[in-house]
């Protein structure tokens, strides 16, 4: 998505806080208000509190899940508040669109890789009108005029007099005075930075490590109990029966609830908790997808990727390019259904009582928690209270509310606190999983192998479509089309087109990486192939293509340099490439991939370049490509979601591996200075590594891997 609009007005209210400090809220124009009915009010996104000690406390709009947040935007409010970073204190926002939305996405949520993107103009202008606002509360009380004086380190100064204030001391008459606006609010150069580009230490690294963080999973509220859940181990089906009394004779087990679908035991810890499950002997009604098999869903995909479907993008007569080439490739690439597999489990904790509700939980989109939990517990949004927590993970899967209704359905018959934690198996076999999906590919080639046309035919599931009907036009989004709409090559003519498929019986959503996660791979591994089959170097064959597009060659050239790219083999690894153009960030990779003995699999190098535009902090920039490559690596080894008689197959990490410490490659990132509009950088990496690692197993095993995952064995040399 593209960043917000930065040229619009950023409107701003003081007023003096019932601390008696100063009170800023700061409303953020751009999606949020395209998507609101003309006329609509707009209430402020943000909360910026300085105290009479100087503390200043964020209310943060967006979760902490990993991907450094929480501090980012921090360093965003202190460098134009001239503040060291130590003084800003942070809390969570309560669940509160009108206040908190994500002017990227239009909601309150976090995710897309749009924070950075979407905070980076709005909280440097917030952090600025506030240094200003403190500003003229000194001039005024020194009589001065304002432009004799400057914000340093938490003061402001008079330098001709050698008078200082601390902001502390100034914060209550700062609260009275008129908010600045438009040109008034003047933010800092890039050449003064003093915090941003520089690689400052996590604000939240200390909690984490003496333990002192707060996740969901760690809610404790006086009088809670435990539950464990048993969901029907095919989607639509039902409980048949149920031994209660069984589960209620184990110690500590409280009571049972039975619901359509699950069945839960309420406990006083998770032991018994988990013992009662076990005694419950469940038997369960499958309903219609009883048989559903994999191969079912993928032959059916098959079939309805022969329909013509939408028309995304077509120019320059792609058919009819293909006609007059020289040669014409075409391919099919099939991608799995993906679990999400967070460290922490997903969770709840609520009390629902006759005159209101209690939601604890680590959620990326707190608004719509809010609204499933009113409607779940039947009461209006007013008495119905979220409180969010750090999240230990997410990739996507705490965009989705399911957990949160199910707990409040639980609650409503438990008459105290009680919290709903699904095991790792439950977590895993209840996924609403990433798409599979079905794309067929047809590129014509001229005499001397360069692309005339290329074709990209997509089949697959639309999340966006069900997450934000809305979005979905013209028979596509454009989540799911992104990365093949507009790949970052120079083709001749293109043709681009979309048959939204919804699987039988598997529910999908958002994945780290979202479409460009499923796009990328299935257009940089059909490049490798053109370029296999012009008898050119594949980091030739895409930098003769990318002659319109400076950045995207930029870093395709710097990432070769650094990995001394001499062509696709390297003594025993075989390389691979991959480059994209994906969240507002220009990234490009090499991977190494070696055999062992017994010709096991290891990516054992991944070396990075990127253009993010303006970095805020280094370390996290490369934190996120590290953790990404982890993610996308797993994913492209062994990440595969399979069904066999309606049930999921996979239960843990022992059959939905991850990457072990000892197998994590070594990862190099180079970052390209620029000074443009800053990108995303949660999802690149997933999205870029998991081509450049199956072409890298080509050029080691002569095989061509268009259906992930790869496998944890060399593939047989075709």
């Amino acid at each position: 998505m593209a960043p917000p609009n930065s040229s619009r007005r950023l409107f701003l209210k003081a007023g003096a806080a019932a601390t008696g400090g100063l009170l800023l809220q700061v409303a953020i124009p751009g999606a949020l208000a395209r998507a609101l009915p003309a006329g609509t009010a707009f209430s402020p996104n943000a909360f910026i509190r300085i105290g009479a000690d100087g503390k200043v406390m964020l209310t943060m709009p967006y979760v902490e899940m990993g991907q450094g947040t929480y501090t980012s935007i921090p360093m965003l409010i202190a460098e134009e508040l001239e503040i060291d970073l130590a003084q800003i204190v942070l809390e969570h926002a309560p669940a509160d669109a009108a206040k908190y939305a994500n002017p990227a996405l239009g909601g309150q949520m976090t995710g897309g890789s749009t924070t950075m993107r979407a905070a980076w103009m709005p909280m440097r202008q917030a952090g600025a009108a506030a240094r200003i606002l403190l500003v003229r509360a000194a001039a005024n009380q020194w009589r001065v005029d304002p432009a004799s004086c400057s914000a340093e380190r938490g003061a402001v100064i008079h330098a001709a007099s050698g008078r200082r204030l601390r902001y502390g001391q100034l914060a209550e008459a700062a609260g009275r005075l008129p908010a600045p606006a438009g040109k008034d609010i003047v933010l800092k150069e890039p050449g003064r930075f003093r915090l941003i580009g520089t690689a400052a230490k996590r604000l939240d690294t200390a909690a984490k490590l003496d333990g002192s963080a707060r996740y969901g999973i760690d809610v404790v509220v006086p009088g809670m109990k435990v539950a464990a859940l048993a969901i029907s181990p095919v989607a639509g089906g039902r409980v048949a029966s149920l031994d209660q009394a069984a589960a209620l004779k184990i110690r500590g087990v409280r009571q049972v609830v039975r619901l359509d679908d699950c069945a839960a035991v309420v406990a006083d810890n998770m032991g018994a908790a988990n013992k009662g499950i076990a005694a419950l002997a469940l038997q369960w009604e499958d309903g219609p997808s009883a048989a559903l098999t994999t191969a079912a869903i993928v032959a059916d995909m098959a079939q309805a990727s022969q329909g013509a479907g939408a028309q995304v993008r077509s120019e320059n007569d792609p058919e009819g390019a293909l006609r007059g080439a020289a040669r014409v490739l075409e391919a099919i690439y099939e991608l799995p259904f993906l679990a999400h597999a967070p460290m922490e489990p997903v969770n709840c904790t609520v009390h629902v009582r006759a005159d209101g509700c209690d939601v604890w939980t680590g959620t990326q989109i707190m608004g719509a928690a809010h609204a499933v939990a009113a409607h779940a517990a039947g009461l209006p949004l007013e008495r119905v209270t979220v409180h969010n927590f750090l999240l230990g993970g997410a990739f996507g899967r705490r965009l989705e509310v399911d957990m949160i209704e199910r707990a409040v359905r639980i609650g409503k018959e438990v008459p105290h606190p009680v919290k709903v934690i699904w095991s790792r198996e439950q977590d895993i076999q209840h996924d609403m999983f990433r798409p599979y999906f079905y794309d067929r590919l047809r590129a014509g080639l001229d005499a001397a192998g360069k692309p005339l046309a290329w074709t990209h035919h997509i089949t697959g599931s639309s999340v966006l479509g069900r997450f934000m009907p809305a979005a979905f036009n013209n028979g596509f989004d454009s989540e799911t089309v992104d990365g093949a709409d507009a790949p970052p090559y120079a083709f001749p003519a293109i043709g681009v087109s979309y048959v939204r498929h919804e699987p039988q019986g598997v529910a999908t959503a958002f994945w780290r990486g979202v479409g460009p996660a499923h796009n990328v791979f299935v257009v940089e591994s059909f490049i490798d192939e053109l370029a296999d089959a012009a008898g050119t170097d594949p980091l030739r064959y895409r930098l003769d293509l990318l002659g319109h597009n400076p950045r995207a060659r930029k870093v395709l050239e710097l990432a070769a340099e650094k990995a001394g790219w001499e062509g696709p083999s390297a003594g025993k690894a075989g390389r691979g490439l991959a480059v994209q153009f994906a969240f507002g960030t220009y990234m490009a990779m090499v991977a190494d991939v070696v055999a062992g003995p017994e010709g096991e699999l290891r990516v054992v190098r991944v070396v990075c370049a990127l253009d993010c535009g303006v970095v805020i902090n280094p370390d996290t920039v490369r934190a996120q490509v590290e953790s990404a490559v982890v993610f996308g690596v797993s994913a492209a080894l062994y990440g595969d979601v399979t069904i066999k008689d309606g049930r999921v197959e996979q239960s843990n990490f022992h059959d939905y591996r991850v990457l072990r410490m000892h197998e994590a490659p070594v990862v190099e990132t180079h970052i390209v200075p620029s000074g443009e509009t800053p990108g995303g950088m949660g999802e690149p990496g997933t999205a870029c590594v998991m081509p450049a690692v199956a072409n890298a197993v080509h050029a080691l095993a002569g095989k061509r891997i268009r259906k992930m995952p790869i496998g944890a064995t060399l593939p047989a040399r075709t």
